[in-house]
């Protein structure tokens, strides 16, 4: 399938109604704490009553998985069973054979159609619990469970957040159009949100869940919002021209995007609470792409002003504006980092490579470039602990949904979701 970057795509939507949708020495790897070791965890098996033993494997897998995705711990499982009884000895036991900090150990139970999780994590050195939470609920409600309790062990131990419960959204054309799906970030639980059965594209996560996002479902590239709880698609921005949705403000309360209407398409950025719109570029050439600072006090975006297009960023108190990427010969979907520092980019070196994602500081002054192979590496989003990258890519054939480090390390794949994927976005 042929693949024109979202930048072309303004441009082609300007003309006509119809659509081809078609480096220096920085590290930012995952860093163990202060250049030391990972803290020690051990894993125990889980204790449970006759009719949840199928339930408490799978909430210790679950767990398992994302504790040790988080990279921030050192995980072992050689340690003997938890005897609440004599737990000194237990633990000092683990102590003794894993070298364990910290001892992960859960207990489940059924009662009626729900199931109660009890999660424990000791101290093998004071002998005591440090963590002691309980869960409960539905067969199908242990998954989530399991994720909230990865995220609450993750922050006690680490006092960061985790990224168990957060989702990707993203845009397949397995049906044979273009609609909006979610999936975990491990890539379980996929879900058809749209049945638009037309062009739908770019989806945002906002800080209370909604997700907004670009759909031909009215004949026009326009903004609709997606509801999760109430399972409503609900109309936002509806012109005659073009409405490419860029991001959402970190207060939730606007939204940023690409707009025809004027000589080129330029940023806007529009008020949801009194539905006003401010234009915020208004140069030659097409202006795109655009997303939030997380203070919410600039903007990154694509213009092609100066010949090709490259990546910018405004101050949106002034206005001013400042290039910060000049040496490549394509750049395209910005996405700023949760910590701010950092923007992630699709680009290219040369007009004969393919396309690659790509780091610059936000100076400027630092570029790094994460992937490189022979198939084209795009839409690149963050885990909302600034940790994690999730792209579309090419290298098997199809387009799909990776997740690297955000040094470019340890790509893989996130599910094998039939069709081809695109405009993936982490939940905040």
């Amino acid at each position: 399938m042929k693949k024109i970057k979202l930048l072309i795509l303004a441009m082609l939507l300007i003309c006509t109604a119809a659509i081809s949708y078609a480096q220096s020495d920085v590290y930012i790897g995952i860093a163990s704490r202060g250049g030391n070791a990972l803290p020690k965890l051990g894993i125990a098996q889980f204790k449970y009553d006759e009719g949840s033993k199928k339930a408490a494997a799978q909430v210790r897998d679950i767990m398992r998985a994302d504790l040790m995705f988080s990279r921030h711990f050192d995980i072992s499982e050689k340690g003997p069973k938890i005897d609440t009884a004599n737990i000194v000895k237990t633990l000092e036991e683990w102590q003794k054979n894993t070298f364990s900090e910290f001892v992960l150990y859960g207990e489940v139970s059924s009662e009626g159609e729900d199931f109660i999780i009890n999660i424990f994590i000791y101290n093998t050195s004071e002998k005591k619990p440090v963590f002691a939470r309980s869960y409960r609920g539905k067969e199908n409600a242990l998954r989530r469970l399991s994720h909230i309790a990865s995220d609450q062990v993750v922050k006690e131990l680490t006092g960061k957040r985790g990224i168990a419960d957060t989702r990707i959204a993203f845009a397949n054309s397995a049906t044979g159009n273009k609609e909006i799906y979610i999936a975990d970030y491990d890539g379980a639980n996929l879900k058809k949100l749209t049945t638009d059965r037309s062009i739908a594209l770019l989806p945002r996560w906002s800080k209370d869940g909604k997700i907004y996002y670009t759909s031909y479902r009215y004949k026009n590239p326009d903004v609709f919002s997606i509801d999760l709880a109430a399972g409503k698609v609900s109309p936002v921005a509806i012109t005659k021209g073009l409405e490419l949705i860029g991001g959402v403000s970190p207060d939730g309360r606007s939204i940023i995007l690409t707009r025809s209407g004027g000589t080129n398409p330029s940023i806007f950025e529009i008020n949801l609470e009194t539905g006003k719109s401010v234009q915020l570029t208004d140069k030659a050439g097409v202006d795109g792409s655009p997303s939030y600072s997380p203070d919410g006090r600039f903007i990154t975006f694509v213009s092609n002003r100066s010949g090709n297009p490259q990546i910018y960023v405004m101050d949106l108190q002034n206005g001013s504006t400042r290039r910060i990427t000049s040496s490549l010969n394509w750049a395209d979907t910005p996405q700023w980092s949760p910590t701010g520092e950092w923007i992630v980019f699709a680009g290219r070196t040369a007009a004969q490579n393919p396309i690659d994602i790509f780091l610059v500081d936000i100076t400027g002054t630092q570029i790094r470039q994460l992937t490189s192979d022979s198939a084209n590496n795009e839409d690149p989003t963050w885990s909302p602990d600034g940790r994690f990258i999730a792209f579309t890519t090419t290298r098997k054939g199809r387009r799909q949904l990776y997740v690297m480090d955000a040094d470019g390390s340890a790509p893989h794949l996130l599910a094998d979701i039939p069709g081809n994927s695109y405009t993936p976005h982490w939940s905040m």
